[in-house]
């Protein structure tokens, strides 16, 4: 009690008050503030709660470990590529899936950055290396079906199984999403229209690239 009788203000530990999905939302976005401009090696969970506004408590009530919070992160990042590989998958749309990859990488300057750390940090902690895994294989089985899909409807080569032109595909990608932070000032509009541009057509059919072309 304080001393005009009054009561005075209780402040209780556990559960943050707010909703959890906004709160959860707000971290992560400041996980990747903190990992872009610092690097991940020096995101610790205190850094990610001064970024937040918030206690360090705060952060472990919804993360338990850095591990934890890098792994949402990631995850949070993938479902929004899930969404557009599920959209590409209805139009067998491989134009479309660069597009979007490139999109990412002009349009968001701490999405390259980020992931590229991330990925090169994941080999070292188990259950992030367990979701890297789980979500490229997934990645280059809906790659793979959406070219077959335009190998059978005579847009995508056919003289390379699908398999492989995934994997092809999905290389080119990661490769342009680990240059980018090093060298960002050759990703210009006209040479990512080029990009986008040469790699259809690497996959594109032409005389003497398919199996049937003699039939």
């Amino acid at each position: 009690m304080s001393g005009d009788g009054g009561s005075a203000p209780v402040v209780r530990r556990g559960r943050p008050t707010g909703d959890h999905e906004v709160k959860r939302a707000e971290l992560l976005k400041a996980a990747t503030s903190v990992i872009a401009e610092e690097g991940y090696a020096n995101a610790s969970l205190r850094k990610v709660a001064q970024r937040a506004g918030c206690t360090t408590g705060a952060v472990t009530y919804y993360f338990a470990n850095k591990e934890a919070l890098v792994v949402a992160l990631a995850e949070s990042r993938f479902d929004s590529y899930d969404a557009m590989l599920e959209a590409s998958r209805a139009q067998t749309d491989v134009k479309g899936l660069f597009e979007w990859w490139l999109d990412r990488t002009i349009g968001d300057p701490e999405f390259w950055p980020v992931m590229s750390q991330l990925l090169a940090h994941a080999r070292y902690e188990p259950a992030f290396a367990a979701l890297i895994e789980q979500r490229y294989t997934r990645y280059r089985g809906v790659y793979a079906s959406i070219l077959a899909t335009g190998q059978a409807q005579g847009t995508i080569r056919d003289d390379i199984p699908a398999d492989l032109l995934a994997d092809h595909l999905s290389a080119i990608g990661d490769g342009w999403m680990v240059m980018f932070p090093f060298e960002p000032e050759r990703f210009t509009p006209s040479r990512v229209q080029a990009l986008l541009d040469s790699a259809v057509a690497l996959i594109s059919p032409t005389q003497g690239t398919s199996r049937t072309s003699g039939s």
